[in-house]
This record gives structure tokens, C-alpha cells and sequence, in this order.
């Protein structure tokens, strides 16, 4: 094995500086959660701080506002896996039905933009759209009737999940289905044309070739998906949120920063983020598995 190694090494060194990065930046900084076992002071260090053991950890669990917060974080997220995920799938299987190439591209160019813009900037333009003296959406419902008076979305709680969902999904929309086209195109072809000879429609050979092609790339996707279910994201979130929509608004992300950055409780903050992962590992596995027994996919 060291000799094989020693004849690579021109080839083996292209590695090194991926792992010199991975340890530099994700293995190193990891000596940081034991911040989450103690009452951390800037001034002492990591070293010189008093052990708390399980003290933030109950503290947050225990906190008046954590039912709540996490019933905040998991109607959004369960909301977005149930919108959000297989918008970009649908958006790819019927992109590829356009025989255009130029129109196709241009609908992939256009459905990019959003994804660059930031969501400062994309958070000011939705906030515009939905707002109650000048927005397009309430001009136009009540153009229609819809409405006899302009309706404040963004101050009204229960529309925010859904506001907020549907900002993600336009924004994510064109850049998430990139994998997906990536994976139709990687379809033999000939199963398109022995499908045509049969007398299949275009909806037909969507359904019973296209879908199943990349139903290895949506399993792995969806796997993703659902160990993310307590990360509701925090800028896009930051950015809408008011002093009206805040009941049901404030997500373990924000709640977080409010309590453990703003107010210098690093410690707190740490703890909630490696009981994240700890969920979101175990959440990980479990889709993992659930995936292996139904479908015969998954990562590992």
C-alpha cells in the first residue's frame, strides 16, 4: 500500500490540499463544542471556563418559548417538503418536455436569477409586492374583487409560513432543478424511442421512464431533506420577520442568534447547535433507513 502510494504521489498530492482544508477548517474548529459544556468567557478561554455539563441543554429544552419555537420550525420545514422539494423535480421533468433548445435555455437562464440575488434584496421585493398602500398583489385581488381593502400580509402570523415557503420556492426553483436535469439527461435514449414505437404519449414516458431514471437522485435528495427538518434557513427568515409576524416567525435559527449572540451567551447558542446535529443525524439515519427498506436507496 505505501509503495502504491509513493508511485502516486504526483497524483495523490492533488488531494492534499482538500484535506489540509477539511482539517484546517472542519475537524480543527470542532474542539469548539466543548463551549457547550461550559460557561464560556472571552476573557478566560475555552480552557479556563467553568464546566456546566448539561446545564444549557436543559435550559433550552426548559425554556417557556421552546414548544413554540420548534412547532415555528417544523410546520415550515414539513410545509416546504411537502411544496418546496418536488416543485424543482416537476420544473425539470417538464422542462425537458420543451423541444425548443433556445426557449429551453432561456426558461433554465431565467429561473437561475433568483438564486443570485440575495435575500436582503429579495426579501425587500417580496415585502413590496404584498405591501398594504403600494403592493401588486393587493392592487390586483382587488381589481378582481377578491378583496375590498388592502390585506397587510406581512403582519398578519399565519400567512407567513406560506409566504415565506413560496419566497423559496421561486427562488430555489431554477437552481435546485439543475441536479435533476443533470440526472435526465443521463437517461439511455433508446428507452424514449422503443417507448415511442409502442405507442407511448409524452406524459407516458415521463411517467414510467423519466421519473423512475432519477428516482435514485430524488431518494438521495429527499434523504437530505428531511435531516435539514429543524433548518428553516435564518437570513430569509431575519429579513421578513416584524414585531407582528414574530409569533409565528421566530424559529430555532433566530431564537438562537437573539439569545446566544446578541446577548453573548455563546455557550446556550452552542449547545442548540449540537443538539441540531445530533437531530439531524439521527433524522439522517432513520431516512437512510426507511429509504433502503421501501426503495433499495439510498446514500449508504
Amino acid at each position: 500500500m505505501f509503495k502504491k502510494f509513493i508511485g502516486q504521489w504526483e497524483t495523490q498530492s492533488m488531494v492534499w490540499p482538500g484535506i489540509i482544508f477539511l482539517i484546517i477548517f472542519s475537524y480543527i474548529p470542532m474542539y469548539g463544542i466543548v463551549i457547550a459544556f461550559k460557561d464560556y468567557n472571552l476573557l478566560e478561554g475555552i480552557a479556563g471556563s467553568e464546566w456546566a455539563g448539561l446545564e444549557h441543554f436543559r435550559e433550552f429544552f426548559n425554556d417557556p418559548n421552546f414548544a413554540q419555537v420548534l412547532k415555528n420550525t417544523l410546520t415550515i420545514n414539513l410545509l416546504a417538503l411537502a411544496v418546496a422539494f418536488p416543485a424543482p423535480i416537476i420544473f425539470a421533468l417538464l422542462l425537458n418536455e420543451v423541444t425548443s433548445t433556445k426557449f429551453r435555455r432561456f426558461i433554465q437562464s431565467v429561473s437561475y436569477l433568483p438564486h443570485f440575488v440575495s435575500w436582503v434584496i429579495f426579501g425587500g421585493l417580496i415585502i413590496n409586492v404584498l405591501s398594504p398602500s403600494n403592493g401588486v398583489i393587493n392592487e390586483i385581488l382587488i381589481q378582481l374583487g377578491i378583496l375590498k381593502e388592502p390585506l397587510n400580509f406581512m403582519g398578519e402570523p399565519h400567512y407567513f409560513k406560506y409566504i415565506l415557503v413560496a419566497g423559496e420556492m421561486l427562488k430555489g426553483l431554477g437552481w435546485g432543478a439543475i441536479i435533476y436535469i443533470a440526472a435526465i439527461a443521463g437517461v439511455d435514449a433508446e428507452m424514449y424511442e422503443a417507448a415511442k414505437i409502442d405507442g407511448a404519449g409524452r406524459f407516458q414516458k415521463m411517467w414510467h421512464i423519466t421519473l423512475p431514471s432519477i428516482m435514485g437522485t430524488i431518494v438521495i435528495m429527499l434523504i437530505f431533506a428531511i435531516s435539514a427538518l429543524l433548518n428553516t434557513g435564518f437570513e430569509q427568515i431575519l429579513v421578513l420577520q416584524n414585531a407582528l409576524n414574530r409569533e409565528m416567525s421566530e424559529t430555532i435559527d433566530t431564537y438562537v442568534y437573539k439569545l446566544g449572540f446578541q446577548s453573548m451567551r455563546y455557550s446556550y447558542s452552542t449547545a442548540v447547535g449540537l443538539a441540531k446535529s445530533v437531530i439531524a443525524l439521527f433524522l439522517l439515519v432513520s431516512a437512510n433507513y426507511v429509504s433502503k427498506r421501501i426503495t433499495d436507496k439510498g446514500l449508504f
